[in-house]
C-alpha cells in the first residue's frame, strides 16, 4: 500500500471525527455556553452547510490545481478551523470555525476518490478507495467515542484541539508522502457541469440521499441528550453507545455495500430505507428501557450508513449514463446532498425538540426517509432500469 494513500486515510479520519464528534458533544456546548440544545444542534447543521457548498463549488474552482498542493492547503484550513473552534471565546466564532472546516471536507472528500485511485493500479483502484474511506468509519469506532470523551471531562474546546493536532499530522502526511505528479483529471466544461444540476435522473438521486440521511439526523444530532434524558445513561455510558453505534456503522457499510454488488442499488435502498424507518420508529418504545435502547442503536447504525454504497453507486451510474464528462461533479454533488440532508434533518429536529420534545424525533425523521423510500419507486433511465436495480 503506498504510504501516501496512508496520508489521505489519516486526513479522512480526522475529519470524520470533527463532523461527528459534535453529536455526543451537544449537552456538554449547550451548558457551557448557555445556549439551548437546538442551538446548539445548529453547530451540526452549519458544518454540513460548508461540505455542501465547498464539494460542487470548490472541488469545480479547484479543478486546475495541484492535487497535491491542494491537499496541503485543505487539511491547512481544516487544521485553522478546528483551532479556531479551540481557541472560540463564544457561540457566534465556533460557528464560524465549523463552516471553515466543512469547506475543506466537502472539497477533500470531492476530489479524495481520484486521488486514492491515482497512487494504485487499475486492478486495485476499488481497494484504494476502500482504504482512504476506512479514515472516515474508524473515526465513527474510536475517533468520535474518544472525542466525546475528551470534551465531557475536559472541556469541548480540547477535543477541537486534539482534533487539530491529527490534521497537522494529516497535513505533514501529505506534504512529505503525496507526489507532487499526481495527474489532474479533465476539467468538465461549465456546460457539462450544469447540466449536472437539471438532469432529473441525478436530481432524483440527491433527493433520495439528502432525505435518507435528512430523517436520521432529525433524531441522531440529538442522539446524546435522549439517551440521558429519556434512557438515563450518564455521559460515560453515552461514549460507549457511541462506540457500539461506530462499530455498527463499520459493518453497515461492508454489508450495504455487498447488498448493493448483490441486488443492485435501488432494491438495496428499498430494504435499508425500509429497515431505517422501522428502528427510528421503534425508538419511542426502547427509549425508556437503556437494554433495548442500545440495542436499537446498534440496529440503527448498520441501516443509516449501510446506504451509501448504494447511493453513491446510483449517482455514478446515472451520471454516466447522462453526463459523462461531468461524473467527478455529480459525485461532489452527492456529497453536498448528504450534508444538505444532515443539516436539514438537525434543524428540523430542533424544531420538533423545541415545540414537541426529544421523544418526538423518531417519528418526525422516519416520516422524511419514507419520502426517500418512496423515490425509489420512480422510473428509472431506461438502460439503466434494463439492468439489475
Amino acid at each position: 500500500m503506498p504510504l501516501a494513500l496512508l496520508a489521505l486515510t489519516l486526513s479522512a479520519f480526522a475529519i470524520g471525527t470533527t463532523e461527528f464528534v459534535i453529536v455526543g458533544l451537544v449537552p456538554t456546548i449547550a451548558q457551557q455556553l448557555a445556549v439551548s440544545l437546538p442551538t446548539a444542534g445548529l453547530l451540526v447543521s452549519l458544518y454540513a452547510l460548508g461540505v455542501a457548498v465547498g464539494a460542487p463549488l470548490l472541488t469545480a474552482l479547484t479543478g486546475r490545481l495541484p492535487r497535491k498542493w491542494l491537499l496541503v492547503g485543505l487539511m491547512g484550513l481544516f487544521t485553522l478551523g478546528n483551532l479556531l473552534a479551540w481557541q472560540a471565546p463564544n457561540y457566534n466564532t465556533l460557528i464560524l470555525a465549523r463552516v471553515l472546516t466543512g469547506l475543506a471536507h466537502g472539497v477533500f472528500f470531492s476530489i479524495g476518490s481520484t486521488l486514492a485511485t491515482s497512487l494504485v493500479s487499475k486492478e486495485k483502484a476499488a481497494s484504494a478507495i476502500a482504504i482512504m474511506f476506512s479514515g472516515l468509519t474508524v473515526a465513527l469506532v474510536t475517533g468520535v467515542p474518544l472525542g466525546t470523551w475528551i470534551g465531557q471531562h475536559f472541556g469541548w474546546q480540547a477535543t477541537f484541539l486534539a482534533v487539530s493536532l491529527l490534521g497537522l499530522l494529516a497535513m505533514l502526511g501529505s506534504l512529505l508522502l503525496v507526489p507532487a505528479n499526481l495527474p489532474r483529471p479533465p476539467v468538465s466544461s461549465l456546460q457539462a457541469q450544469l447540466k449536472v444540476l437539471t438532469t432529473p435522473a441525478l436530481l432524483r438521486v440527491y433527493a433520495k440521499t439528502a432525505l435518507g440521511y435528512g430523517g436520521a439526523f432529525t433524531t441522531f444530532t440529538f442522539l446524546a441528550p435522549l439517551l440521558q434524558q429519556e434512557s438515563g445513561l450518564s455521559s460515560d455510558q453515552v461514549s460507549l453507545v457511541l462506540l457500539i453505534y461506530g462499530l455498527s456503522v463499520a459493518v453497515g457499510n461492508l454489508w450495504g455495500g455487498r447488498l448493493a454488488d448483490r441486488l443492485g442499488a435501488v432494491p438495496a435502498l428499498r430494504l435499508l430505507f425500509g429497515g431505517l424507518i422501522l428502528v427510528l420508529l421503534a425508538i419511542p418504545f426502547t427509549a425508556p428501557h437503556p437494554v433495548l435502547m442500545v440495542l436499537n442503536v446498534l440496529i440503527w447504525g448498520a441501516f443509516a450508513f449501510g446506504n451509501v454504497p448504494g447511493l453513491q453507486l446510483l449517482v455514478v451510474q446515472e451520471a454516466q449514463h447522462h453526463t459523462p464528462t461531468a461524473v467527478d461533479v455529480a459525485s461532489g454533488l452527492n456529497i453536498a446532498a448528504f450534508n444538505v440532508g444532515i443539516a436539514l434533518g438537525a434543524l428540523i429536529g430542533g424544531q420538533v425538540v423545541e415545540r414537541l420534545g426529544l421523544i418526538h424525533t423518531p417519528w418526525v425523521g422516519s416520516l422524511i426517509v419514507l419520502l426517500a423510500l418512496l423515490l425509489t419507486y420512480r422510473r428509472r433511465s431506461p438502460r439503466l432500469a434494463a439492468a439489475r436495480g
